[in-house]
């Protein structure tokens, strides 16, 4: 995936979420390879482009709010769920997302997906052959079971990523911003 788009350090999803204050220690130790800052936000921009044809950006973002609810990331879960706030959500989906309940949604496609995010979160070796068959069966095409599959391992790098900056930013002497 490319994105074209130019790097933000002001617009820092990670930095957002994980709470980490330009100039402070934590900040500064993220950003001294800030190409991989660059790499992560773009990431995040590039598969949650509403252009990404295959899988909708609603859908996407209920994934996301799954994903972070499973981890568990509050702070990811919030930013996810404000980011649903914007979109056209079914009432009964969004709550069995936010209730962890996808065999409660009566859409097959989406209940197909949010399965399989379950899936991939909880038991990786669990997302074999059988339970990627399960996802065209219920239409998807290939490419968006791979972008789907991207968006899952995203979602995982990016809790870790968050969990790990909080705790040095707790571990920190004193966060001083400079």
């Amino acid at each position: 995936m490319t994105v074209s788009t130019q790097y933000d350090i002001a617009n820092d999803l990670v930095d957002r979420v994980a709470g980490l204050a330009p100039g402070s220690a934590t900040h500064t130790l993220r950003h001294a390879r800030d190409k991989v800052a660059a790499a992560t936000q773009g990431s995040y921009e590039g598969l949650f482009d509403p252009a990404l044809e295959g899988i909708t950006l609603v859908e996407r973002l209920l994934v996301a709010l799954y994903a972070s609810r499973l981890t568990p990331s509050a702070s990811l879960v919030a930013h996810y769920r404000a980011a649903l706030a914007e979109h056209d959500v079914d009432a009964v989906q969004l709550k069995a997302v936010e209730s962890g309940s996808p065999e409660d949604v009566a859409d097959a496609r989406l209940r197909a997906i949010l399965t399989f995010t379950k899936t991939l979160i909880e038991n990786p070796v669990a997302g074999d052959k059988a339970a990627l068959h399960k996802l065209p069966a219920a239409g998807l095409t290939t490419p968006a079971v791979v972008a789907l599959a991207q968006l899952i391992a995203f979602l995982s790098y990016q809790t870790r990523l968050v969990a790990g900056l909080q705790a040095l930013k707790q571990l920190a002497p004193r966060e001083v911003t400079a």
